[in-house]
Parts: C-alpha cells; sequence; structure tokens
C-alpha cells in the first residue's frame, strides 16, 4: 500500500458552482441535488420545525436549489413567507404560491437587500465561497429580534488507515478539485458554531449526521453523479485517472460498500 498525499488545499480557486462546476444545464444535474435532499431533507426539516419553524414566520432560504425546503416551508411548516434566494432559480418557476418569493442574485452582492427574517437557513452554500466568514455576518445582520440562522455544510471524517484505495483517492481528488476551481473548503465547517457566537447569537449549538452508505442509495447515487459529472476535473488533479474513478464508481455500486462518507454539520444561533 503506498501513501496519498492528503488533499492540497494551498490553492483556492475563484470560479462559481453552476458555473465551473455543476451548471444545472446539464442534463440530469436537478436529479442530481434531488438525490442529495432525499437524504438531508428530513434532518433539515427536522431540525428546522424542533427550532420553530412555523406559521407567521419570514424565512430565507439560501441556495434554493430545487426548492425542495422552500416548499416544505410553505407547505408543512405553513410559514407566512418564504424569500428563495439563488443564482440560478429556474427550478423554482413552477411553484405558484403567493407565499414564495423568488430572488435570483447572488449572496456575495452587496446591494443585495432582502429585508429581515425570522429564519434564515443555508445548506451546503457558504462552503462553495471563499467570503464564508463574513457572509455569516451579513446573515447575522438579516435576522429580526428572536429570529434563527441556521447553516449547513459538509464534513468528511475520513478513515486515516485508507490512504490508496480508489474510493479514497477520487474522494481526495473531488475535494481537490473542488478547491481548484470553485473555492470549496470545508476546513472551517466546525467553526461554524463560534462564528455565530461571535456575531452575538445565542441557544447556539451544532450536530452531525454522516447518512449511511448504501449501495443503490440516494447517496450513492448522489456521489456517483458527482465523480461522474466531475471526471475531467478528478483527472486534471493527478491524483486519479479514468481507471481508478471507474474502480470507485463501481464500489459504490456494489455491495462491498463499506464506507463512513462525508455527513452534514448543521450549526445554528437566535438573535436577541
Amino acid at each position: 500500500m503506498t501513501d496519498t498525499p492528503s488533499p492540497d488545499r494551498s490553492a483556492s480557486g475563484d470560479g462559481r458552482y453552476g458555473s465551473e462546476l455543476f451548471s444545472s444545464e446539464e442534463p440530469g444535474e436537478s436529479g442530481r441535488i434531488d438525490a442529495a435532499a432525499l437524504v438531508y431533507d428530513p434532518v433539515t426539516t427536522h431540525r428546522l420545525r424542533a427550532l420553530g419553524a412555523g406559521p407567521g414566520s419570514r424565512c430565507l432560504e439560501v441556495g434554493a436549489g430545487t426548492g425542495t425546503v422552500a416548499r416544505w416551508l410553505l407547505n408543512e411548516a405553513h410559514v407566512a413567507e418564504v424569500v428563495a434566494l439563488d443564482r440560478d432559480t429556474s427550478a423554482l418557476a413552477s411553484v405558484a404560491d403567493p407565499r414564495l418569493s423568488v430572488v435570483t442574485a447572488d449572496l456575495t452582492d452587496e446591494r443585495l437587500r432582502p429585508g429581515g427574517f425570522d429564519l434564515i437557513h443555508a445548506r451546503f452554500v457558504l462552503m462553495h465561497l471563499s467570503e464564508r466568514r463574513r457572509l455569516v455576518s451579513r446573515l447575522a445582520d438579516w435576522l429580526n429580534p428572536g429570529g434563527l440562522l441556521v447553516l449547513g455544510d459538509a464534513v468528511e471524517l475520513p478513515n486515516v488507515q485508507d490512504t490508496s484505495s480508489a474510493y479514497r483517492r477520487t474522494m481526495d481528488a473531488m475535494w481537490q478539485a473542488l478547491r481548484s476551481t470553485i473555492g470549496t473548503d470545508t476546513s472551517s465547517v466546525p467553526a461554524y458554531p463560534h462564528y455565530l457566537r461571535e456575531e452575538g447569537l445565542h441557544d447556539v449549538a451544532a450536530e452531525l449526521l454522516c447518512p449511511p452508505m448504501v449501495a443503490g442509495s440516494p447517496l450513492a447515487r448522489f456521489w456517483s453523479e458527482t465523480w461522474s459529472r466531475m471526471r475531467p476535473a478528478l483527472v486534471a488533479t493527478g491524483r486519479v485517472d479514468a481507471t481508478v474513478i471507474d474502480e470507485a464508481l463501481a464500489y459504490l455500486a456494489s455491495p462491498r460498500l463499506a464506507e463512513l462518507g462525508p455527513g452534514m454539520m448543521m450549526a445554528w444561533g437566535r438573535r436577541r
């Protein structure tokens, strides 16, 4: 077994999610996103309900994507209003609800003034933005008194005893490619509770979910489709070639699959 160097965290790209990688115009991209939603929506909505999302709340859904959480807020939590913010809101065109306001904009745009909110939720957004610490401050500033800020991003607990399997090499290549092309960085995600406290929020807490990685599951399908779409970028890292990627993809579909896949950490805090 030969050692594989750890992912390069020195070079960060300045591209954008949805431009250099994962364009919504690619066939099947919404299906890839929805596969992740099948895994993470239940824990997200459980936490939002436990934190009090419900009637009367004005909510901001940052990085609304295909709208699964926005729809839940409207149809299940029965909130008063949802502002769905994303750079690409085409998937929300079919949602006909007067309580939904769709804002096609970039969270980093300083001209953005969406007003105050009782709940702000951002999932798998900040990790892709180099200005993530400043954006936590920005989101906190948009909270109404008593309002909640809920952040969710990826965290991985890799098996340090595995440095050379096709799965490990492909996963490491993915993180390196994401960082070098669009600036993705998950290293600061465990610090989110501290960021929220620094913003003066209280009732700060966090939790980590690592859902089971089972062959044929939505989670395995999500990673398989992610790696397939990233194939040129993965090869460009020099960590893997087409043969290694094919082996990793076959492993995701195999009953031999036995991995603790990347999970999601959620952190939240309330404005006084």
